[in-house]
């Protein structure tokens, strides 16, 4: 019996350790460094939040945690956030829709006011996630919609698109006013009224809210808002295809007229060119022209002098020879010349009488003593006249002076 006992208490015993063994997993929580642990006490309720890690007293207390951060997709792709598409509608000013599909990082308070507005209002990290955060994201999207067209958000204003969905996600979304407005349909090219919204402005020039972001009420950040796909609709796609290949042509058309205008300006640069070597080679034609006329001129004008210098002087040695002349013929009376002269004349008439065959005087003379050289003292006489003739228009004295006696 005592025996019986003995095993009974070793029996609970054991039993004890077991159970106070698969309670020991209640009495202490080892909380993480990237997480947020709140335990609630089994008995009062009462809630405690643990954002350092460590081994933190759980005393059977409910244990709820959460992560500091993480990381929240919206995405169409089925390896980015779950296998189902979370992308989020959006339809611009133009009627024009489209999925967007991104991600934004979001991060949890570290103080203990609002992680528990946090906690008691959602509970869970899947709570945040779907009813705080991606509520957000929906709400910011659907705004921004409006603030532009499907053309301008897939072109010129895709950066504003990513702006104003995280400022408005982050602090609120904006205060607008909504106008109509005509113009051109980008597809048909008609008329067409449009319905369009202006951020309305606050006293300070920035944007008016229409209401604050609950994620500041419950002191939640976002931050590295990411934007992978837009997906348009299909007549949206076309428009922007067109729209694509209209602006296509035109910078090609533009990049033909400049390239157009460039070879223009080549042409013109290029005939510039090629005229100022014409115009040069000219130059230098009309430069050697010029040297070559010059040396011409030179050369005529040093002849020229050379001739004047030349005549001047043949008219001094002409006149020098003209002056010796006269200084000789006063001073003898050309006396050299008159003799060449005489001597010439007769020369001439004894040449002419010596080849004469006939008479020069009559064969009969009348009251001469009728010697027989009457013939030849005629022509003696006659030779004699003619001498005397000759000296006479030479104005020479042939007579030779006699000596004083």
């Amino acid at each position: 019996m005592q025996k019986l006992r003995q095993y009974s208490a070793i029996i609970m015993v054991i039993f004890g350790a077991l159970f106070l063994f698969s309670l020991s997993g209640r009495l202490v929580e080892t909380v993480e460094a990237d997480e947020v642990v709140v335990i609630q006490d089994p008995i009062d309720g009462e809630l405690h939040f643990h954002f350092t890690p460590g081994m933190k007293w759980q005393g059977f207390g409910s244990v709820t945690k959460y992560k500091k951060e993480s990381q929240y997709w919206f995405s169409a792709l089925k390896d980015q956030g779950g296998v189902e598409d979370r992308s989020i509608p959006i339809r611009f000013n133009d009627g024009g829709s489209a999925r967007m599909s991104g991600s934004v990082r979001w991060k949890l308070p570290v103080d203990e006011v609002s992680m528990k507005k946090v906690h008691t209002l959602y509970g869970t990290q899947r709570a945040v996630e779907q009813q705080l955060i991606r509520t957000v994201m929906e709400k910011s999207v659907y705004m921004t919609g409006p603030l532009m067209s499907s053309k301008e958000s897939y072109a010129e204003r895709r950066n504003d698109l990513l702006s104003f969905i995280d400022d408005q996600a982050s602090r609120g979304v904006y205060h607008t006013t909504t106008k109509e407005v005509k113009g051109a349909d980008p597809l048909s090219g008609k008329e067409k009224t449009f319905t369009i919204v202006e951020i309305d402005l606050d006293e300070n020039g920035g944007f008016k809210r229409q209401e604050k972001s609950p994620l500041q009420e419950y002191g939640v950040f976002i931050s590295n808002l990411a934007l992978n796909k837009i997906q348009y609709n299909e007549t949206v796609e076309k428009q922007i295809a067109q729209q694509q290949n209209a602006i296509m042509e035109v910078q090609t058309a533009i990049a033909k007229a400049k390239e157009a205008e460039q070879d223009a300006i080549r042409a013109e640069k290029e005939g510039q060119a090629q005229s100022a070597r014409a115009k040069w080679k000219q130059e230098v034609i009309k430069a050697q022209a010029v040297t070559e006329a010059e040396q011409q001129k030179e050369v005529a004008k040093l002849a020229m002098e050379s001739a004047e210098y030349f005549k001047k002087e043949q008219i001094l040695k002409g006149e020098g020879e003209a002056a010796r002349k006269k200084l000789v013929m006063n001073a003898d009376g050309a006396l050299d010349k008159k003799l060449e002269a005489w001597v010439t004349v007769n020369q001439q008439y004894a040449d002419a009488m010596k080849n004469y065959q006939g008479d020069w005087v009559p064969s009969v003379i009348m009251g001469g003593n009728g010697s027989q050289g009457g013939a030849n003292n005629g022509a003696q006489d006659f030779i004699n006249l003619m001498m005397m003739k000759t000296a006479q228009d030479l104005s020479l004295d042939v007579s030779v002076p006699r000596g004083n006696q």
